[in-house]
């Protein structure tokens, strides 16, 4: 095993303190708003080695054998199938969307063709690969997750005092179907039926006064008042009210598959996904937005949110199972006093959240993690224990 360097990102939706805070660091100047820990070619975590610090996707593409297993890469070739991440956001993140293998391959492919460089800031695609996810709370996590019910979404409209919701209520009503819910949410988003920034202001104000009036749904208006303060006149915050809001507490963990409209408001969290960069946006983000292409990729079908609970191991880890074969995440409480044997038997990348505890594997020695600090075990190392007093979260492959 050897020590790994998550390696951070800066968006102006980060946190300036929860990660440093997090890390033992005082709040930064500049806002952190992912810690990543994997192999993925744009920013891949470094291993600590006697000769210096190495990108774990190059250490695992000089012996993937050995660090992957003869399993994981008969299944997924040489490369990591999963990205861990720690995410911390302060305010709200883009009305987002992630592709499926296929949709996501063929845009890979593409936007290749086009010329696109990898890491052009236009680009849509910058792998071939799907990007299902996994949140697992940290601190109280808000966000929005799937289409709500279209006659709960109609209910929700029909008493805020602007011509847009009154539109959205024909809408809803007139289909109470998933097709219904399509055509509201096209049509708050297709630029060319889009509304405009003062019909989406209106719909603001309207959420605010009705909140001081007592609002029959304060939650919802006060996201719509919080999105349009965030991002003046940008319809994703009018949105917001056709989609779940989600509450998660410490502990809890939340799946959002391919084609599953999403958006984070705040909270600090891990997360984990196939190993993939590919966001699809349509707004709520000054980074790129392709709403055609979002459009193309949604899942219309109204659900309520997929709350994943874990199952129970050795009595003190918590696995959760999300419904996919790239990834399964790992919750281990480490007391002192004993050896606590981990889940797990593939490539591992293990972050101590809190505390100091010690990882012990038969076949490489001991590694001390304090809290921050992250760990890759290749599928060599066969089994793992730990000791001392914290927590760790470990990401594996089913």
């Amino acid at each position: 095993m050897q020590r790994l360097r998550g390696r951070v990102r800066h968006y102006a939706w980060g946190s300036h303190a929860a990660i440093p805070r997090l890390l033992g660091h005082p709040p930064q100047d500049l806002p952190i708003a992912e810690l990543w820990f994997g192999a993925h070619a744009s920013t891949p975590s470094l291993l600590d080695a006697p000769t210096g610090q190495e990108p774990l996707d190059a250490a695992i593409a000089a012996d993937p054998e050995r660090m992957l297993g003869p399993g994981v890469v008969a299944r997924f070739g040489t490369r990591l199938p999963y990205l861990l991440k720690i995410i911390a956001p302060d305010g709200p993140l883009s009305l987002q969307v992630h592709p499926n293998l296929e949709r996501a391959a063929r845009g890979f492919e593409a936007e290749e063709a086009a010329g696109l460089a990898v890491d052009d800031p236009a680009r849509n695609y910058r792998d071939r690969n799907h990007k299902p996810e996994l949140l697992y709370a940290l601190t109280r996590f808000e966000a929005l997750c799937g289409f709500r019910a279209p006659r709960r979404a109609a209910e929700l409209v029909a008493g805020i005092d602007a011509p847009l919701a009154k539109t959205l209520h024909e809408v809803l009503t007139a289909s109470p179907t998933y097709e219904g819910m399509r055509a509201a949410f096209r049509g708050l988003l297709d630029p060319a039926v889009r509304p405009s920034p003062d019909d989406v202001q209106v719909v603001a104000d309207a959420c605010r006064l009705r909140l001081l009036d007592g609002s029959p749904s304060p939650r919802a208006d006060r996201t719509v008042v919080q999105l349009a303060e965030a991002y003046p006149g940008d319809p994703g915050a009018v949105t917001s009210l056709l989609l779940n809001p989600v509450t998660l507490e410490p502990g809890d963990a939340l799946f959002v598959p391919a084609g599953g409209v999403h958006a984070y408001l705040k909270g600090l969290g891990v997360e984990i996904m196939a190993n993939s960069d590919n966001v699809l946006r349509a707004g709520l983000t000054a980074k790129h937005i392709d709403i055609p292409e979002l459009l193309a990729n949604v899942d219309y079908v109204a659900a309520p949110p997929i709350r994943v609970a874990p199952e129970v191991f050795y009595e003190t880890t918590k696995v959760f199972y999300a419904p996919v074969d790239d990834f399964e995440l790992s919750v281990t409480t480490v007391t002192s006093g004993r050896d606590h044997r981990l889940p797990g038997r593939g490539p591992r990348v293990l972050v101590c959240l809190e505390g100091e505890v010690t990882l012990d594997s038969q076949a490489d020695g001991s590694l001390t993690l304090r809290a921050g600090e992250a760990a890759f075990v290749p599928a060599h190392d066969g089994p793992l224990s730990a000791r001392g007093r914290g927590r760790l979260v470990q990401a594996d492959v089913p």
